[in-house]
């Protein structure tokens, strides 16, 4: 077993509501469960990106709480935020998805990059 193997909460286990889109809460307890790996893979070098990812997951969730039910999906908090003309505003949900998006596929590249075999830490960041 690996610790993906093992994570009670995984990405690939959240299902998609048609029309609806991606829950806010499993997306969210999916992001709270990577957050161990960034101090497995090196707590100094990661730390800068383990604080940006927890302070983006916690912006969305600090949204989520407001009204959990007309905010179930990810979509639903963007089209909340743009419809209240505050989706561009710094700090905003809609902004922390984006870069907790860019975060999550920061780290999938280099997972895949240390997968592929690469033994170089700079190389593959």
């Amino acid at each position: 077993p690996t610790f993906f193997s093992v994570m009670s909460n995984r990405f690939s286990d959240i299902e998609l509501r048609e029309e609806e889109g991606i829950p806010t809460e499993e997306f969210l307890e999916s992001c709270y469960a990577i957050v161990p790996v960034l101090d497995k893979l090196g707590p100094t070098v990661f730390a800068p990106v383990k604080m940006d990812f927890v302070g983006n997951i916690k912006k969305i969730n600090q949204k989520f709480i407001t009204n959990k039910e007309e905010l179930d999906t990810l979509q639903k908090i963007v089209l909340h935020e743009v419809n209240e003309g505050v989706a561009q505003v710094r700090n905003s949900a809609t902004e922390a998805l984006l870069w907790l998006k860019r975060g999550l596929k920061f780290l999938k590249g280099f997972l895949t990059e240390v997968k592929n075999g690469e033994k170089n830490i700079q190389t593959a960041l």
